[in-house]
Order: structure tokens, then C-alpha cells, then sequence
């Protein structure tokens, strides 16, 4: 049979209709640069079709004839500035990118709020970005005020029917900011004029599935290609942005009230965080209380061998869930009933000795008489409904304390709240992860900031080593240089770039020799450095065994081209890694 041959064409026409050429574009540097399929990068955006037609290129936009909407070109009512704030949207106005540093309570949002005015009288739309759907609530209300139904929230619990009617109102015109999680940035919005990235310093921006993105970075990216104004914004700033961006602060909080600190020793709720619990409930104020871990997430040991319970498919602890009645494993979702025997050495009964936020409530409230505890993470707080309700009863005064793990860092404001209670820190410092202190330094800031917006506060924090934390208290700027010093001789980010490779195999040998492989072709490459390789911390998840590879180089080319060069099925590659374990 004759060989026939024939001209190929590369199918444009499909993806055209759904997507602007921008878009194609950073999609097509996010599979590079992230190590994903481009299907994979593409799939963030939402593909769409407005009325029948292919999506108008970003330059063009101003031609398209659904933009005529009543506020477009119109004097937007703005929040009044004050003369501080003034010269920070002044001086925003003026540069494509630039990091927001204003310390917590010194009115961010407002100047979010003119910057998006402007955007509205320039005919321009605009993508807010916060870590979190926790935040949404609150914000949306703050929102609305000034710009109505020209605002939308977008994240990820929205139901379908939302959805399709938020993208509707994009292509009426009608919608001219869009705010939430990070799959926010992947809306079409046309003309975007600007991208606000708030807590830019949190984690939540990483993916960590492919593609494994960080939102921040392709803001800043977008903003480029869109010729979009790009602003982050944090009173605890990453090292990488502080150090890349030009730097607008605000230095003082918008209403000046005075906070006490007060360090204390232990790892429990003691007597001295119940009673002062017990005199701010009594006093008729709010009150915060953070744990660094989420729900009962605590393990079963045994004190005769040490070992812990664990799960039996990864090599972590199963975490005890009281109220459920239930171990689980908060990797593979593995549950099974408590046990009292170790599987060890067969010795009864087990201990759980970490505190979890149903212990911590049960010991508050049969302590604290009367009080109201709000549990407030991500076992309780499991739909957007169940989030606005918890809020709704803090902010009524239903509630008296918010009890919970990281969600009480993410930017919430409530004027009655008197007294920040910061559990844990020890905890976080001890995390095998260069950027502990960074960590641990900027929870005790964001939580304290949530204390004393209105009235004098408290802050106690309970730690091994309060001079750390001492020596920073009135400057989160100096503990940055310092870092930043530290940063630099240790060689990390943002004076290098880092990479992690995950292998996992159900075979621990396999896994072995496709570690012990990559590595060896690695060494082929030039001006990267093999930090280390072997099993992760977390030698088994799914009955699957990991090993890690962590890759270092002064510059991100020479990393990419070692990656490229290496990367295969058997692998997965994680470039800028925020996650070690």
C-alpha cells in the first residue's frame, strides 16, 4: 500500500472562539514555566463565547458595544481619604506595579476602592484577588456600597446557575470588578485596567496540583500582557515582593488605639488565657483565639513504645475527630474508628495530647460560663452558607469568641474585638521550611491586627521565645531587612529560585531508582545546585511512596532548562515551592 502523505495545519479556530490571544499566551508560559499541559494551563480559563463571536483581543475592547453601562464614564462615589491615604493612591496611579505595604487597620481597602472607581471612569474593568473565600463576606458588603451590581464574587463554591449569571453580566457591561479566590484571575473581563492582589504574602495563591501556579506571579504576568495596572497588598509583605516591587506604605493605622502585649510560656489554654478570656467576655468585648492547627487535628501515641497511630496507607498521624468519633487522615482522606491499643507494642490506652479547636472549646467553655464560642476552620466551616452564618453571629455579638487556625489571619474586621489570644508559634518556628520565622513573624502581626481596631487591645502569645518576637513589635519593616539579610547568605529565594521534584510510586524501590536516575542526569547540567534528595518528610500518602529532589540556582534559566531536561510522566515538578513536606 502506497505511503500517503499530506500537509498538516495546526486547529486554531476551536480555541479562538473561546479564548483571546492573551490568553493562549499566558496559558501557553503557565504549562511551560509550571510544568503542566497546556490543556492543563487553559482548562483556568473560562471558556467564552460572547454572543456567538470569537472574544474580541484586549486592545480592542473598547470598540465592543456592550461597555454602554450607566456607571461607565461616571463620577463613582469614593470613600473619603485620609491625607496619608491620599498620597498612597496617588503615588499607586502612578506605577504599573508596586506593593501596597500598609500596616493592618490602615484603611487598604479604601484606597482598593478608589483605585477601582478610576478603573470604572476609564472605561476600564478590574480583578480583586483574596486568599481566601473566608474574606468574601465581608468584603462583598464593602463592596456593594459603592459599586452595587457592577460588583460579583467569584470562587469556587459558587453553583453553576451563579456562575453563568455573573458571566452574563460581563458580557452586558454590567459587571465591572470581579472579586475572590484565585481562579478570579481566570475570568473574561474585557479591558482590564487593573488586577488588586490583597494578603498577597499568603500561601493559599500556590496551587498545589497542576498546574501548580502561583496567582501573584501571574497577576503580575497578566498585567504585563494586558497592559493592566497590577498592586499587592499586605501589612506582612512576602521577602520576594518587597524586594522585586517599588514599595507605597501606609504607616500608621487609620484610627490610632493602643495595643499591650503580653507573652507567656506553655503550649495549652492555661489559667492566664481563661481568665483573660473570662474578663474581656465579661466586659462586654470580642475576643480571638488562634491555634496552628486545624479542627481536632491531634494524634493518638502510645506512652510506653512513643510511637504514634498512623494511617496505613501514608506515614502520617491519623488526626483524632472527637465530635465525628472517627480518626482521619487529612492526606488521603483514610477514616476508621478510634482505637485504645497501639499497633506497635499492643500497650493501652492511647493519649492525644495536642490541642484541637473542639478541646480548646469544651475547655473555654466549661471554664468561661456563658461564653459563646464561635469554632471557626476548615471543618466547620464546610459551605459559603455555613461561613456568612459564623460571621453574621460574630458581627451581631451572637458570638463572643473566634476560635480557629489560619482563617482568622485572613483580614477580617470587626470593631468590638479587644483581645487576640496566639497559640502555637513554637509550633511554626519548628517547621523544617526556610521561611518559619517569615511564617511565624507575620501570623502574630495578622492576628494581633485583627485585635484593637476601634479601642485598646490585648495580644497574648504564648511562646519558648518572646525576644524574637520583642525585637520586631512596633516594625514588621526591620524584621523584613533582616530576613532579607539572612535570606541572602543562606542563598534562598528571592536571591535564588527553588524547585522541588515529587516521585511517587506504589513500589518503593521504583521510586527509588527514578530518584536516584533524575538525579543523575541532573548532574549533567550546569549552574543549578542538587540540595538534597531522598524520601519526603511525608514518606507515604496513598500507598504511594515519595521521595523529593530540591533543586537551587542563582537564576531561574539555567533551573528551567535542568527541569525541561529532566521532566517525564514519572515525575512531578513543583517550581517555586512554598510546600516541602
Amino acid at each position: 500500500m502506497k505511503n500517503l502523505q499530506f500537509q498538516t495545519v495546526e486547529i486554531v479556530s476551536a480555541l479562538e472562539k473561546y479564548y483571546t490571544k492573551e490568553q493562549m499566551q499566558i496559558a501557553k508560559f503557565i504549562s511551560e514555566y509550571y510544568f503542566s499541559s497546556f490543556g492543563e494551563a487553559i482548562s483556568l480559563f473560562l471558556p467564552y463565547r460572547r454572543s456567538g463571536c470569537p472574544l474580541p483581543d484586549n486592545n480592542l475592547q473598547k470598540e465592543v458595544s456592550n461597555i454602554h453601562d450607566k456607571n461607565v464614564g461616571e463620577r463613582i462615589p469614593r470613600p473619603t481619604l485620609s491625607p496619608m491615604q491620599e498620597i498612597a493612591y496617588n503615588q499607586l496611579l502612578q506605577k504599573d506595579r508596586a506593593l501596597l505595604f500598609g500596616v493592618t487597620g490602615s484603611g487598604k481597602t479604601e484606597i482598593f476602592i478608589s483605585l477601582f472607581a478610576k478603573m470604572i471612569e476609564e472605561e476600564k474593568t478590574s480583578i480583586f484577588l483574596m486568599p481566601e473565600i473566608s474574606l468574601t463576606p465581608q468584603m462583598e458588603k464593602r463592596l456593594k456600597v459603592y459599586f452595587g451590581d457592577g460588583v460579583e464574587m467569584w470562587h469556587s463554591k459558587l453553583t453553576k446557575k451563579k456562575k453563568e449569571s455573573i458571566l452574563k453580566g460581563i458580557e452586558e457591561g454590567k459587571v465591572r470588578i470581579v472579586a475572590g479566590a484565585r481562579s478570579a484571575l481566570f475570568v473574561p473581563l474585557t479591558n482590564l485596567g487593573l488586577i488588586v492582589v490583597d494578603e498577597e504574602h499568603d500561601d493559599s495563591y500556590k496551587a498545589m496540583i497542576r498546574p501548580r501556579y502561583h496567582a501573584r506571579d501571574v497577576a503580575v504576568l497578566m498585567g504585563a500582557k494586558l497592559a493592566a495596572k497590577v498592586v499587592l497588598a499586605s501589612a506582612t509583605p512576602s521577602m520576594a515582593s518587597y524586594y522585586k516591587y517599588d514599595v507605597v506604605k501606609l504607616t500608621q493605622a487609620f484610627v490610632q488605639t493602643e495595643k499591650k502585649y503580653q507573652f507567656i510560656a506553655g503550649d495549652k489554654i492555661n489559667h492566664a488565657i481563661l481568665h483573660v478570656l473570662h474578663t474581656h467576655y465579661k466586659a462586654g468585648d470580642q475576643s480571638l483565639l488562634f491555634l496552628p492547627t486545624r479542627g481536632n487535628f491531634k494524634y493518638l501515641y502510645c506512652e510506653r513504645c512513643g510511637k504514634t497511630h498512623l494511617c496505613p496507607y501514608c506515614t502520617v498521624g491519623m488526626a483524632l475527630h472527637r465530635k465525628y468519633k472517627h480518626l482521619k487522615c487529612h492526606y488521603c482522606n483514610f477514616t476508621e474508628a478510634i482505637v485504645d491499643t497501639c499497633t506497635q507494642c499492643r500497650h493501652k490506652p492511647l493519649k492525644s495530647e495536642r490541642m484541637g479547636t473542639v478541646e480548646a472549646i469544651e475547655i473555654i467553655s466549661e471554664a468561661v460560663e456563658g461564653i459563646q464560642v464561635e469554632q471557626f476552620d476548615k471543618d466547620s466551616i464546610t459551605t459559603a452558607k455555613k461561613l456568612k452564618e459564623a460571621l453574621k453571629r460574630f458581627e451581631t455579638g451572637e458570638s463572643n469568641l473566634l476560635l480557629g487556625t489560619q482563617m482568622l489571619s485572613k483580614g477580617h474586621d470587626y470593631a468590638n474585638i479587644t483581645l487576640s489570644v496566639i497559640m502555637g508559634l513554637d509550633y511554626i518556628l519548628g517547621l523544617a521550611d526556610y521561611r518559619a520565622r517569615e511564617r511565624a513573624m507575620s501570623l502574630l502581626f495578622q492576628i494581633a491586627g485583627r485585635s484593637g481596631r476601634a479601642k485598646t487591645a490585648e495580644v497574648i502569645v504564648q511562646t519558648g521565645d518572646p525576644e524574637l518576637f520583642q525585637t520586631y513589635l512596633a516594625d514588621y519593616e526591620l524584621f523584613i531587612k533582616d530576613e532579607l539579610a539572612f535570606l541572602e547568605i543562606a542563598n534562598y529565594p528571592p536571591f535564588s529560585s527553588l524547585a522541588r521534584i515529587l516521585i511517587a510510586h506504589k513500589d518503593e524501590s521504583k521510586a527509588g531508582k527514578i530518584t536516584l536516575d533524575t538525579v543523575t542526569k541532573l548532574k549533567a547540567f550546569k549552574d543549578i545546585e542538587i540540595v538534597g534528595s531522598g524520601k519526603a518528610p511525608i514518606e507515604r500518602i496513598a500507598n504511594k511512596y515519595r521521595f523529593n529532589i530540591l533543586l537551587r540556582a542563582k537564576n531561574r534559566v539555567p533551573l528551567l532548562k535542568a527541569l525541561h531536561g529532566v521532566d517525564c510522566r514519572e515525575i512531578e515538578i513543583d517550581m517555586d515551592s512554598v510546600e516541602f513536606s
